[in-house]
């Protein structure tokens, strides 16, 4: 990092041989999609070795060419408050627990630059939320997907979110998650255990890849109730990575009921998620213990299966289909 500026390297693989510089350098640096490297190329943002801007994102690389990619900080833009209405498990002094319903997205980004949960803290907080996170997501700790209900803290003092963050990073949180998964599970209890990092074909999913590529993830799940076609499960999360439990469940063939992205509804089901208007994926974070960052406190919160889940639950119970 050089001041505002992010100085990475790239170096072409065998594999990217004879592509275009953009696409190349998608392969090489996954974080950023194709179209971000294109503006960077353009806007003189990508050195070869010589020292030589590239501007042309149609240009041919060969195997071993290294190109230096020079990424500008992104403006943070500024969260306001909005009167959002929440429901608020635990507050107090230090840090709040919401049970955060499924599509609310958790904080400002692009094409989300308000209407989040951020947005409804600051008005609930009046303004006490820890600035660590950002000027985008202060008080944000961890994160869960937008389509994926339940349990999330944030922490209103930086003492807080400095405890909080030190325990996920040793992965000392307990989080449960609930799911309905396709076909029956078989075992009544497994761990999966894997690389996961960016997918190289679609930056908006994550894959299963192979080491040293990606982040270590483990996800251990036991097989609750089965159903017709599907399984109730539980998850408990050892790691969290982006979508961990969906990209896990997905990789043994069990993908998530409804998720549109790494699941597709099976024929025998797609009457049902098309009469309950069931269009995200059946995920819940159902518990969240941790210790208090402040008050050292053990503390545990759970919460129900929300309406859309239960009804989901009903229709695939084996008396009903």
């Amino acid at each position: 990092m050089t001041g505002d500026m992010s100085i990475l390297e790239a170096r072409i693989s065998a594999e990217s041989d004879g592509w275009r510089l953009d696409r190349a350098l998608a392969a090489a640096l996954p974080q950023f999609s194709r179209e971000r490297l294109k503006k960077l190329i353009s806007t003189g943002n990508v050195e070869a070795a010589d020292g030589s801007l590239v501007r042309d994102a149609k240009n041919k690389v060969q195997q071993g060419q290294k190109f230096t990619v020079s990424v500008p900080a992104p403006e943070p833009a500024k969260a306001i408050a909005q009167d959002i209405p929440l429901n608020v498990v635990f507050e107090d002094d230090h840090l709040i627990i919401v049970d955060k319903p499924a599509g609310l997205v958790v904080h400002p980004a692009a094409g989300n630059a308000d209407g989040t949960l951020v947005n409804a803290l600051l008005h609930h907080c009046a303004g006490n939320l820890s600035g660590i996170g950002g000027v985008a997501r202060p008080g944000i700790v961890h994160r869960i997907d937008k389509d994926t209900s339940g349990l999330i803290v944030a922490a209103k003092t930086d003492k807080a979110h400095v405890g909080l963050a030190k325990q996920f990073a040793d992965h000392s949180i307990d989080r449960v998650y609930k799911a309905i998964v396709y076909k029956l599970v078989n075992k009544s209890e497994d761990k999966i255990e894997t690389n996961l990092a960016r997918s190289t074909q679609n930056r908006q999913k994550m894959a299963v890849v192979e080491p040293p590529r990606g982040k270590h993830a483990i996800t251990r799940y036991r097989r609750l109730q089965a159903l017709n076609d599907a399984t109730l499960i539980e998850c408990r999360l050892e790691t969290g990575r982006t979508h961990q439990i969906r990209v896990h469940m997905a990789h043994i063939g069990h993908s998530l009921v409804g998720d549109p992205v790494y699941g597709r509804p099976k024929p025998a089901l797609k009457d049902v998620l098309k009469k309950l208007d069931f269009r995200r994926q059946a995920l819940h974070a159902a518990r969240l213990g941790f210790t208090h960052p402040v008050t050292s406190e053990a503390l545990a919160f759970d919460s129900d299966l929300p309406v859309d889940i239960q009804e989901l639950f009903r229709a695939l119970s084996v008396d009903n289909i």
